[in-house]
């Protein structure tokens, strides 16, 4: 029988959202995602210390995607350990993590093309430097189907569940069915109130595969999602929870999936409205956030829509 692994939650703030790390106490620990430069050591470091643990101990650092809330904290994170523990992540967002610029590019192809501001590459560029406490080389590349182990019989599953980003994974702790996702279980969006991927039929196909195959009976979320009333999820979900939480972002999907499609089908073209070219999805949704504040979801996901189809 495979031990279980106390799960501890490292909340830390970051502008309008919450970011959510986790430590995984097994012989070999492990942290779940690094939130921003400073995270480790104003963050982590004093709520390991409140629990008796060090973060110098910690030998694994899994990283669920490459965006900057994530990864931000991983070389500040490796170097505190010693450079001694393992990082790990997909090696589709590996870019993300050896590169600053890969964050820019990111935008530039993405977003970047409809939000009407000239300076806005080197505003992500000032976040990624401000953010990111260094570039560096993975240790361990993933692609999904891998089994790490913590010692001890403690092992984790990785699950590749693209979506979000086209790296992104779900770490599941075998024999709890404790499922870390990061941000691939958007429910109805975070701070900016809406759901953000970069590939729709992605997204909905690994929001398929964590409910029907992985399961979990405790899910970590990369930040407070919101349910359709607007009140936030919470750091650990339960089991009836989990389920919710995914029914949730499957029935988000499958809205803005049907207003982007019609919206595209009506040949939108460039408007005074900051939700252009999309603002007829925008009305249909009720959507009224401000779509130029980062990491813009809106636009990331018709983006999505507009580049990937919809899955039937």
């Amino acid at each position: 029988m495979t031990p279980d692994a106390p799960v501890h939650p490292l909340v830390s703030p970051w502008g309008r959202f919450g970011l959510y790390s986790f430590f995984v106490d097994a012989p070999e620990p492990a942290i779940v995602d690094t939130g921003i430069a400073t995270s480790p050591a104003e963050g982590m470091a004093p709520a390991l210390e409140a629990i008796g643990r060090r973060i110098e101990d910690v030998r694994w650092i899994l990283l669920t995607h490459g965006h900057i809330d994530h990864v931000g904290g991983a070389h500040a994170l490796w170097e505190l350990t010693g450079r001694r523990a393992q990082v790990v992540i997909h090696e589709a967002d590996a870019p993300m993590l050896r590169s600053r610029r890969a964050h820019v590019d990111e935008y530039r192809a993405g977003r970047g093309q409809y939000l009407r501001d000239p300076g806005g590459a080197a505003k992500v560029e000032a976040a990624a430097n401000a953010v990111i406490s260094g570039e560096m080389e993975p240790t361990l590349l993933v692609k999904g189907g891998e089994t790490l182990s913590l010692g001890g019989g403690v092992t984790v599953s990785v699950h590749h569940v693209p979506g979000h980003t086209p790296g992104s994974v779900a770490y599941v702790l075998d024999g709890q069915r404790a499922v870390f996702v990061g941000d691939a279980v958007q429910a109805h969006g975070a701070a900016n109130g809406f759901p953000g991927y970069t590939d729709p039929p992605a997204y909905r196909a690994a929001l398929k595969r964590l409910r029907d195959e992985i399961r979990p009976c405790h899910l970590y979320l990369g930040h407070p999602y919101r349910r359709d009333d607007g009140t936030p999820y919470g750091v650990h979900l339960d089991e009836a929870q989990a389920a919710d939480a995914i029914d949730q972002s499957l029935d988000a999907e499958g809205r803005v999936a049907e207003a982007a499609c019609r919206c595209l089908e009506a040949g939108s073209t460039r408007t005074d409205s900051p939700y252009s070219p999309f603002a007829q999805a925008a009305t249909e949704l009720g959507y009224t956030g401000d779509p130029s504040l980062e990491p813009a979801p809106f636009f990331t996901s018709m983006h999505g829509y507009r580049t990937r189809g919809r899955d039937a």
